[in-house]
């Protein structure tokens, strides 16, 4: 049997990222040879990470990237098990790294950006920290104006396309991860969305017993409010509610033409043993 030196096993360590006594393992099974405990490492991660996915990640970061020129940016979420993985170095440099590959290379959709090159990278993350990591979506903006960037936390990223004064962007962006507005106005509000609220306000007018003239100005006015809610330029502005965004915006000669938000884990729902799970370990964390 060829001896495995203590070199050789930090040799394999370094190229995978892998605990000491698991590459030490390899290399014994291998006989020494570090190619192919690479190969039975890799075989293993893919085994392992396999049964990884079937555990909900729900937790996680925003990757971020703007172009040095401000023109080009992209969002990335990339979840997690645990809140304390989210905090990995490794697996904040991946996010960030996907986050520039989504900016430069305009992939057209997920499976575009899960490239064999970036998959290998995730099956390696998953081997060696031992959770399921998942690339769950990801969005890119290329700018009219230019890119503000803004996170609150590494949970909540927001990219906001703009022309004016560099504050209006912070501003934009702080206030869009506070507010989430679903469309940027009243005129994005999907038809189907406003015709439904309009509905049930023309029930509330009817059971309110007003007379129909009042009632068809009580409709109108529910309705514009709740247009004003769900659209940025409608909403009071966060850092004075006594105006709109879009007066802020107008005020300051400024525009703005999009934007992209991401919050980590939106519209996850963890299963039942899952959350169990992580009750009783915060539990156990406490004594």
């Amino acid at each position: 049997m060829a001896e495995i030196s203590a070199s050789l096993v930090k040799e394999l360590r370094d190229m995978t990222g892998l605990a000491m006594m698991e590459c030490k393992k390899a290399l014994t099974e291998a006989g020494g040879d570090i190619k192919k405990a690479e190969e039975l490492l890799r075989i293993r991660s893919g085994a392992k990470a396999s049964k990884a996915a079937s555990r909900i990640a729900a937790e996680g970061v925003v990757g971020t990237y703007v172009s040095p020129d401000g023109k080009t940016g992209a969002l990335v979420e990339l979840n997690s098990e645990t809140d304390f993985v989210a905090k990995n170095d490794d697996f904040v440099a991946f996010a960030k790294s996907l986050a520039e590959i989504a900016a430069t290379q305009n992939p057209k959709d997920l499976a575009a950006l899960v490239s064999t090159k970036v998959e290998e990278k995730r099956q390696a993350l998953v081997q060696k920290i031992g959770e399921n990591i998942s690339i769950r979506r990801f969005r890119r903006i290329q700018a009219a104006g230019k890119l503000a960037l803004y996170l609150h936390g590494a949970k909540i990223g927001v990219l906001v396309d703009y022309e004016g004064p560099e504050e209006v962007g912070k501003d934009l962006g702080m206030h869009i991860a506070f507010a989430r507005p679903k469309h940027l106005s009243k005129a994005d509000v999907p038809l189907e969305v406003a015709n439904a609220e309009r509905k049930i306000q023309e029930a509330r007018a009817k059971e309110s017993g007003k007379p129909p003239e009042i009632a068809a100005k009580m409709v109108e006015g529910s309705l514009n409010k709740f247009l004003a809610e769900i659209s940025l330029m409608g909403q009071p502005f966060v850092k004075d509610d006594k105006q709109t965004v879009e007066k802020m915006l107008a005020a300051k000669k400024a525009k703005i033409h999009g934007y992209a938000f991401f919050v980590v884990g939106e519209g996850i729902e963890k299963k039942s043993e899952d959350f169990a799970a992580e009750v009783m370990a915060q539990a156990g964390k406490a004594h």
